[in-house]
């Protein structure tokens, strides 16, 4: 027998003899949001949601239900606050605390949507409010197994006697959009109880539609911090887990505690950045995480207290160092591969282990299903002949003319996923779910399955069960884990391949979605019942590539591996970019603005920028640039006082008219008006000088300094 290899994860309790787990997956029901809205403003009511009502049963039957206060109201944000905010602009309000609900995996990829306005805009639709056109409806979209759903919810919530939400909140009382979008999720998944225990992974996939890529940290790869640049500076969300401890009590099992080190185990965080700084013993890479309580920090080295923060200049201690029990906390890669367990990063194009920056890549997907007595064969560990009537799918990995990658291989990324079996996501466990890659020689497919050389398309049968006998796989070792979705990046030469997607055990029945990324392939479904293949082009506008390129370009002289940029050298930069927004005339940074933008962004006084810093720099000069687009109304690439306030606004950033009028005399010409340049200057000021004073003040009202800072 062939050697295969099965790796298994801790199986869950089996659902009892006699009863099948599979039904065929409840579709969605979907409202039309903005009918129902109409509907409510013209007949002058408040909407309630009949699918998804104010009562018990929306919350759950389980152990829930026990943690529930005795008099449970439901009431709407406008009983709750004089002035509710369904979202605020400003990501520093946008922060999150979990309630009684147990689902910090929800919460820390909620938190590392912030930080992409535009995916968060996906998410959460902007135009709603508590005063225009509110008739007590909200929505919210999810990628819901391979289809973008609108969710609608009333904005009646669960509160207890004072008046606090019971489940998730905001830092900001009056801000409701998270606690709405909670509701919408739960609603979603048949409960607010369904919420209880996940894994972020799935979250992050249901956000954005993106891809995964899960790191076990204890095997992280060495080129784990580049991975992370990239993540950080791309279109990427980040996600991190402790490690599980089972604690028995009388009462219940419980699955978090805080550990002697302030972290909490069996909890999900979120990403929220990294940094390198420079100490006075050398460089030193930095993480930072936010736990989704608001509270309990990392208490060891780079923590709030840390003596480490002594080892920096005081520029870069002010700037990094937060003294607030906030649940964001730094701490060094060293220590992050050690408390941590898995590391899940979701991008929404598949390169991110990949070079290939900048590039198209191409979408693919198909709906399956395994049918008990048809196409439910198991995996190859149970050799009993069956594993042949698995779905097959034929895919034909293709060259990609212009790729700069050694044409030997491509990057393709194949993502399985299985259907929740039931309404309610936590009422049936998870099968054991893979998939085995097969590369087969195009003689030899058609000698398999065109005996008689009639039928044109090679796809039409399946591969027999002799095929897999006398073939390995390209992924010997396949793991088969009890998960949603199972995901893995393969590099490829250009050829045919066959995919075979199972189960663990034969005859297991579900339903599921198959994906494939990458530059160029053609996905079939093999046999006779064929079914539509969605096929798109995606575009990865990570546009990171174009500064590399500059540093190869102007500065081949500087070491490739810190290379470090002056104020002469960054003024060259922005000058020979290509702004794709300013073609009618050229922009013009002198080298005054360049040792200005040097002075704000050199961390570690070097009189430089590195990378590092650079990336910070390219993107808000994005941001900036496409606000200033925008309120520059008559395209005269200047802003008068009026629109430089609503461009700041438009930042989410709150300056006083006084302010605002100081600045534009520092920083416009002699009639006040600012210059693309001068508005760069003048918002990173006002940004950093904004993150100093939160780092730096104890109650939001006002800072001590000692002389050095």
């Amino acid at each position: 027998s062939m050697p295969f290899l099965l790796c298994l994860k801790k199986k869950k309790s089996p659902v009892p003899l006699g009863r099948s787990i599979f039904q065929k997956h409840t579709p969605h029901i979907q409202q039309n949001y903005q009918a129902l809205l109409e509907s409510c403003l013209k007949s002058k009511r408040l909407f309630t949601d009949d699918t998804f009502p104010a009562h018990i049963s929306s919350i759950g039957t389980g152990a829930l239900l026990k943690k529930l206060p005795r008099n449970l109201k439901w009431k709407r944000p406008h009983a709750l606050h004089k002035s509710p905010i369904f979202y605020a602009a400003n990501r520093k309000q946008l922060d999150l605390c979990q309630g009684l609900v147990e689902n910090c995996w929800f919460l820390a990829a909620l938190e590392a949507l912030t930080f992409h306005q535009d995916i968060l805009a996906a998410v959460v639709p902007q135009n709603q409010s508590f005063e225009r056109k509110y008739a007590g409806i909200f929505h919210f979209r999810f990628w819901h197994f391979g289809e973008w759903i609108d969710v609608v919810v009333d904005d009646r919530l669960p509160v207890n006697e004072a008046g606090e939400l019971l489940f998730v909140s905001s830092v900001y009382k009056n801000v409701f959009w998270g606690a709405l979008l909670e509701k919408a999720y739960a609603k979603l998944y048949g409960s607010y109880e369904d919420l209880q225990i996940g894994q972020v992974s799935e979250a992050l996939v249901d956000f954005t539609g993106g891809v995964n890529t899960r790191i076990k940290l204890a095997e992280a790869p060495p080129d784990l911090w580049d991975i992370l640049t990239r993540a950080t500076y791309s279109r990427s969300l980040m996600g991190c887990q402790t490690q599980f401890i089972f604690l028995v009590s009388l009462s219940c099992i419980q699955t978090t505690k805080v550990l002697k080190n302030g972290l909490v185990a069996g909890h999900a965080y979120t990403v929220t950045g990294i940094r390198k700084v420079t100490c006075q013993y050398g460089p030193e890479n930095l993480v930072r995480l936010r736990n989704p309580w608001g509270k309990i920090e990392w208490r060891g080295d780079w923590s709030d207290s840390s003596y480490k923060w002594e080892l920096l200049s005081p520029k870069e201690k002010i700037l990094l160092r937060k003294k607030k029990e906030d649940g964001e906390f730094w701490m060094s890669l060293r220590d992050f591969k050690i408390h941590f367990v898995d590391l899940v990063i979701c991008k929404l194009t598949p390169d991110l282990m990949s070079p290939e920056d900048g590039k198209k890549w191409m979408y693919s997907l198909k709906s399956g299903r395994w049918v008990k007595g048809s196409t439910a064969g198991g995996s190859l560990g149970f050799c009993n002949g069956n594993f042949w009537m698995n779905p097959q799918y034929w895919l034909n990995v293709l060259p990609v003319e212009d790729s700069k990658k050694s044409p030997s291989t491509c990057s393709v990324v194949i993502s399985l996923m299985q259907k929740h079996s039931t309404k309610h996501r936590n009422r049936a466990p998870h099968l054991f779910i893979g998939f085995l890659l097969y590369k087969v020689q195009r003689i030899a497919l058609l000698f398999l399955l065109l005996p008689n050389r009639r039928t044109s398309s090679p796809y039409r049968l399946k591969l027999p069960p002799g095929f897999f006998t006398r073939h390995q796989p390209v992924n010997k070792h396949q793991v088969f884990l009890d998960d949603r979705e199972v995901t893995h990046n393969f590099h490829l030469e250009p050829s045919i391949y066959v995919i075979v997607p199972s189960t663990l055990e034969p005859q297991q029945e579900s339903e599921f979605i198959l994906r494939v990324f990458s530059r160029k392939h053609i996905l079939r479904e093999m046999g006779g019942n064929t079914s539509f293949t969605l096929s798109k082009e995606i575009v990865d506008r990570y546009e990171g590539k174009i500064w590399e390129d500059f540093f190869t370009k102007h500065f081949e002289q500087v070491s490739a591996c810190n290379p470090e940029i002056n104020a002469v050298q960054l003024q060259r930069i922005l000058n020979n970019i290509s702004w794709r927004n300013f073609q009618s005339f050229r922009l013009n940074f002198s080298l005054d603005s360049c040792q200005s933008i040097l002075a704000l962004l050199d961390l570690n006084a070097t009189g430089t920028l590195s990378i590092q810093e650079f990336r910070v720099l390219w993107k808000r000069l994005l941001f900036y640039l496409e606000v200033f687009q925008k309120r520059d109304i008559n395209r005269s690439g200047k802003l008068d006082l009026v629109e430089l306030h609503t461009a700041v606004q438009e930042t989410g950033i709150s300056l006083s008219n006084e302010v605002c009028n100081l600045m534009a005399i520092r920083y416009g010409d002699p009639d006040l008006q600012i210059s693309f340049e001068s508005f760069v200057c003048f918002m990173l000021r006002v940004e950093i000088m904004g993150e100093v004073f939160r780092n730096l003040t104890q109650d939001g009202k006002g800072i001590y300094l000692q002389e050095s800072e």
